[in-house]
């Protein structure tokens, strides 16, 4: 008898915690997913990490880590490395309309990088496959079980190199295009740190069919990536304090509405798109040589640079 996998086991592993660096100090922190883009018969691809524009905004310089294989192929875990990502900008990928926030950053330099130095990074990347198709969804009922995996306010399994589960509903029809753009709302905390977490419909065991009906099963599909989510705030009392003594400035928190916004898969294929004509049939550069985007720099130190 197989043993059966728990599909959240493989799902963990398909994300990267990003942290961003402007230069002066200051940085922030998203989350990335692994997919791979423009896949061949021959199981050639472009791997990227998907993330939202905003997370990699204005950065200068792009931080995750990746765990190392062990000696069975499974994740070593407690075993990873940082990777740092110069110039971000000059790698980020952008959906074609630049009002869908995402971005791909291509991987695959890093990734052929470590093999030459015989080293093997284990993650789960997602493809084409893990998409609900139009068929699948038009199936699905107005609210449905999900699961977003990221790190919310940067929170993460240090150790292990894990992310975030947390759990949610759909909020609106995932199939519909929410006031006429192509996203959904979901039911779950969406906290700072989650943006361009993957969204998952996530029945584990049973589920209900598009009558009602209990069926036995296990379904998972991506739904879309979280990008933004509601907000209210609050504003604090003037008070006086003692050191110094000014008055203190009114604060303004934000407090999240429990409901996310998240772009429909669907529009990871017209990123794929960007990321094909810019990645597809280019020639391959030397590292001494001019960088192509003109920038004057040799390759090593301006595209091509990885650390």
């Amino acid at each position: 008898m197989t043993d059966f996998i728990n599909p959240i086991d493989q799902l963990i592993h398909s994300t990267v915690r990003i942290i961003c660096e402007d230069g002066q100090g200051k940085s922030s922190s998203g989350t990335g997913y692994i997919f791979l883009f423009c896949q061949k018969d021959d199981g050639m691809a472009f791997p990227c990490v998907v993330t939202n524009r905003h997370v990699v905004n204005l950065a200068r310089r792009g931080l995750f880590h990746l765990t190392l294989k062990n000696k069975d192929g499974g994740p070593s875990l407690g075993d990873h490395e940082q990777v740092v990502l110069e110039d971000i900008q000059h790698f980020c990928i952008g959906h074609p309309d630049a009002a869908i926030d995402l971005v791909a950053i291509p991987i695959g330099a890093i990734l052929n990088s470590a093999a030459k130095n015989g080293k093997d990074y284990y993650f789960v990347p997602l493809g084409k496959e893990a998409i609900a198709t139009e068929e699948f969804l038009e199936s699905l009922s107005p609210m449905e079980e999900i699961v977003m995996i990221g790190y919310p306010n940067g929170i993460w399994d240090e150790k292990h190199n894990l992310p975030v589960i947390r759990r949610g509903i759909t909020a609106t029809h995932s199939k519909l295009s929410l006031n006429g753009k192509p996203e959904f709302l979901i039911d779950a905390a969406c906290f700072p740190g989650s943006s361009g977490s993957p969204v998952f419909l996530a029945n584990l065991g049973s589920f209900l069919d598009s009558k009602g009906a209990l069926c036995a099963g296990t379904r998972i599909a991506l739904l879309g990536t979280l990008y933004a989510g509601p907000q209210h705030t609050t504003t604090g009392n003037i008070v006086v304090v003692e050191v110094p003594t000014d008055t203190k400035p009114v604060a303004v928190g934000q407090i999240p509405n429990n409901l996310g916004l998240v772009i429909q898969a669907a529009e990871l294929a017209k990123l794929e798109e960007a990321v094909a004509q810019a990645l597809e049939d280019k020639p391959v550069v030397a590292r001494n040589a001019p960088c192509p985007c003109g920038s004057g720099n040799r390759y090593k130190r301006c595209c091509g640079l990885i650390t």
